[in-house]
Formats: structure tokens, sequence, C-alpha cells
């Protein structure tokens, strides 16, 4: 196998399955991650030729981007290669004034961010780790980020896509075209699936004319079912908040102190309401938080101190314990209030800590389990604890996952929320495309 794949992208391309930077993830599901070999080709003709050989000899092939996916979509189980995307670094077009580019898949997304930036033109997508997290990876799992609230996905953002489909052959479907419903949505089908459907090697993206500066407004409340009121204060204000952000009370004891400017006594919830259309508009986003507030909203003097704190939560809430388990399930807006509560009491069931913060305007939920890794009675308990989540997520009209994907950690769960027709639509499609179930087994199964 190993001299085969070195013909194709070269002897010092094809590593051994046990280097761990390209097994793991994000996740405490990393530690299950081995492969026979990592491979990194340097083109998308020789990603086609890598899966062709794969696909005519039975080798398993898991794509990988920047691994900072959270859900183990990229985490080798035991067998065949890992497809490693990280040379595919080629701008292949850049057209500001069409606001529009195409990038392979191994460009980071601080990349897209920056051309876009320097260039007067935006890429909002911000699903976080924009200096590891890679273009193509963002595409396969969909990834969010806080300004989906009023820009949406990675997906809504991707007019085109290149990928490498079963058995080995490349194509290339929308493009920049802003307008293209000739078939069906394969763009989008292929959007999301976690490397199970193809490899994708690059992609079309549309840009939009950059907004004004981040005028980030924070309140306290007491409790989270204030501080949802108050989401619905800012949704009815009229002007659209580019993110609407929280934090529930233990987030807050964890990682409060690092709040530019503190956190008052008697806060329960915090929410970050940030505005990018001037001035005018921040004034009725915070007059809208005012209600319920426990102090006067807050305009930070330096909006991205604020965003640098947001940004390092995870790590934060990690390190409390030792590791965390956080899943991303996402509810409708008016059970917001009660998930939060809910994860707390799913903790507590367990026998372990739970907090939650994130994407309050999209009901998006980082619901987190802290632990220590060396404990194994509290790595069952979470897992546990995660199944009692999803569940919970589900009976509540919800998703069990809002932008992190499915990957391995939420296999079985999907059938539970769609149902039987529905989940068997979504094999057949899998079947399809990928009869011989090479293409990332085991991964976004129902």
């Amino acid at each position: 196998m190993q001299q085969s794949l070195a013909k194709i992208v070269g002897e010092a391309y094809v590593l051994p399955g046990s280097e761990l930077v390209y097994t793991g993830e994000e996740t405490l599901f990393a530690d299950r991650g081995s492969a026979q070999f990592v491979v990194r080709p340097a083109s998308a003709e020789e990603v086609a030729e890598v899966v062709a050989w794969c696909y005519s000899n039975d080798v398993t092939v898991t794509p990988r981007g920047g691994g900072t996916g959270w859900a183990g979509g990229a985490v080798p189980l035991g067998e065949g290669i890992v497809l490693s995307l990280e040379r595919l670094t080629a701008i292949r077009s850049f057209d500001p004034l069409r606001w529009r580019i195409e990038v392979e898949a191994g460009v980071t997304t601080a990349t897209v961010q920056r051309l876009a930036r320097e260039n007067g033109l935006y890429f909002p997508p911000d699903p976080g780790a924009p200096e590891e997290s890679l273009i193509g990876g963002n595409v396969a799992t969909n990834a969010g980020g806080p300004h989906c609230f009023k820009y949406g996905v990675t997906g809504a953002w991707v007019t085109g896509v290149e990928a490498v489909i079963a058995p080995g052959e490349l194509i290339r479907v929308g493009g920049p075209t802003r307008k293209d419903v000739a078939g069906y949505d394969l763009v989008s089908l292929m959007t999301g699936s976690e490397g199970t459907l193809g490899v994708i090697t690059s992609v079309w993206l549309r840009l939009i004319p950059s907004p004004g500066p981040s005028l980030p407004v924070a309140a306290f409340y007491p409790d989270a079912e204030s501080g949802t009121e108050a989401i619905e204060a800012v949704m009815a204000a009229g002007p659209v908040a580019a993110a609407i952000e929280y934090l529930d009370e233990r987030t807050l004891q964890v990682a409060g102190g690092g709040f530019p400017g503190g956190v008052p006594d008697g806060a329960g919830f915090l929410l970050i309401a940030d505005c990018d259309s001037g001035q005018a508009d921040r004034d009725a986003l915070r007059e809208a938080l005012e209600e319920g507030a426990i102090a006067p909203p807050i305009c930070p003097d330096d909006p991205e101190s604020l965003w640098r704190w947001r940004d390092g939560m995870g790590l934060v809430v990690a390190s409390e314990l030792g590791t965390k388990l956080s899943d991303d399930i996402a509810v409708p807006l008016d059970r917001l209030a009660e998930a939060i509560e809910r994860t707390v009491e799913i903790g507590r069931q367990h026998g372990i800590e739970a907090c939650s913060w994130g994407h309050a305007g999209d009901g998006n939920l980082h619901s987190t389990f802290m632990l220590d890794p060396d404990d194994e009675l509290a790595v069952r308990r979470v897992m546990a604890a995660g199944d009692d989540l999803m569940a919970m997520a589900i009976e509540l009209g919800g998703t069990i996952s809002g932008e992190h994907g499915i990957g391995i950690a939420k296999n079985g769960w999907l059938h539970k929320q769609w149902g039987g027709p529905a989940s068997r639509a979504h094999e057949a499609i899998k079947q399809a495309l990928d009869p011989k179930n090479l293409m990332n087994p085991g991964k976004k199964l129902t």
C-alpha cells in the first residue's frame, strides 16, 4: 500500500498512521483514532488518484482538514488512510469587484477572511480557530459561529464545490454563478456531508462588502429566564444584531474573571449583542437589553478584547477540571431557557459539573460537561449525560447538532431525531454515492 500511494504523492508525503497530529480532534473521542497511513496530496488530481486507488483496493479514506472539529468526523477508526488536505492551499481565483473567490480545501479560514478584509469585503462565517481551521473542513461540516445569527452558516456562502467522489472521479458543481437551479442541489449535498460522500478539494465562495465595525453591547441578568426574554426584545428592536451570544451562571463563575470590566454581583446570565450597522442601531439594541438587566448594559471600549475573551471560552472551561465534553444542540428560541436549565440538571443527575454558553439568537447551546480525563468513572458518566442531552434536544423540538456535525460522537441519534423514512433516505444517498462504504466509514450514521 505504502509504495503504491507514494507513487502518486511522493514518498515524503506518505506518513505512518500513528502520527497523532493527524488522528485526533478537539474531542474526547480523539484517543480512538488510528490508521494505516497518512497521505498528503498536493492537488485535486492527486486526491482523485489516491481515492481511485483506495476504491479499487477496498481501502477506507478519512478526509482531514485542520483537525479542529468537535464531533470526531476526522478521526480515523483504525484502518485505511487519513487523506490530509493541508497541501491544497491555492487561491485559484479572486475577483474582488465581483465579490467572489475560489480557494482550495487547505486554505485557512483566516486567509479567506484576511483577503476579503484587505479588499473592503467580508467573509462572515467565523467557526473559531481561524488560523488552524481549513475551508474544506468548514464546508464539509457546514460550520457555524457567532455571526451565523445574521449571516448564516458556512453553506450559505458556498456557490460551487469541486470534489472527488467514488470511485475516484473529480466533479465540479456550481461555481461563480450566483444562481443555479439546473439540477439536484449537489453543492448543498456535499456541504455538511463530513467526507462521507466525497472529498471536497476546492470551493467557490461569495463575499459581501464589509459592514461597519463591531459595536457590541453586553448586559447581565439574574437568570436564564430573564436573559432569554431579553433576546426576544433584541429581535423585536428593529436592527438585526450581527450576533447574540450568551453565557449561563456556571460559565460566568468559571470564566467571568476575564470579562472586561468584571462581572457584577448577582449576575446569573450574560448576553452579548453585536452590532455592525452603526451607532444608532447599537443604541436601539442597548435599549432593548435594559429591561430585566441587573445593571445598565455595557458598551465595551475595546470590542476586540471582548471577542477574544468570548473566543477563548472553551479553553477556559476545559481547564477547570482538565477537559470537557461540549455538544452543540440547538432548540427553538422559545425553549432556550428550558434547555439551559435542563443541561445543568442533566449534569447534576449524573454527578457531573455542567454549564453552557453559545449562540443565543440561533438557540444553539454549547452544553458542556466538565471532567478529569483520567477519571474513568467520570468519562462514563459524561457519555451517559451526553445521551440524555441529545434526547432532551429532540424532546424540545430541536436538533442534535447546530454546527459541529454528527461525526462519531452522535452516531445513532439522527434516526431518533428524524424517524425511519427520512433516515432511510439519508442512507440511500450514502449508498448511491459510496456503494462500498469506504468514504469516512463509521461517521454521520443515522
